[in-house]
């Protein structure tokens, strides 16, 4: 009789550890849960990944990434998302692996607004704008005519103010905080 009911006892907990562990991933739709949906974890509890660079048709097939970097209006800079991951330890429900976000594709490179319409201003008709943006090609052009007879140097200064001259690898400007 003892054989019986320790077989039932076991049978019982079996079931019920079955049932406990498949039920996990359901909790997400229980709002009574004790468990948060990962995906809905603070940013204290989540690692992210940086900014992933891809190609046009890598980004339509993954979903996300970045082909293109910076904007000077809202509506040219590209948003992706990034892939995270809850912290180990911590108990939430659903995948622990998710997208989030809407983080703008913008990389910064050392370039300050101020500082090149600075070199602009006072030392472009040598070229030294164009050299610091990574323009070098016109810079020494610049350089060698002596900022095209002052001519050159005027149309920088207006490029400049306007957003038309831009660093030569696409970044943005650095912002002054």
């Amino acid at each position: 009789m003892k054989e019986i009911s320790r077989f039932c006892w076991f049978i019982f907990l079996c079931i019920f550890v079955i049932f406990t562990v498949t039920s996990a991933e359901e909790t997400c739709d229980n709002p009574y849960s004790p468990l948060v949906n990962c995906s809905l974890l603070p940013e204290e509890f989540v690692i992210c990944e940086k900014l992933l660079d891809v190609n046009e048709s890598t980004r339509e097939a993954i979903g996300y990434g970045c082909y293109k970097y910076g904007g000077q209006k809202h509506e040219d800079v590209l948003f992706t998302k990034l892939r995270c991951q809850a912290l180990d330890g911590i108990e939430c429900c659903g995948s622990r692996t998710f997208l989030r976000g809407n983080v703008p594709c913008i990389k910064y490179s050392g370039h300050y607004f101020v500082t090149t319409l600075l070199y602009s201003i006072l030392v472009g008709f040598f070229g030294v704008d164009r050299f610091c943006l990574g323009h070098t090609g016109t810079a020494v052009g610049k350089l060698l005519t002596i900022g095209g007879a002052g001519i050159w140097w005027f149309v920088d200064i207006i490029l400049l103010v306007t957003g038309e001259l831009q660093p030569a690898d696409e970044s943005n400007w650095n912002p002054y905080y």
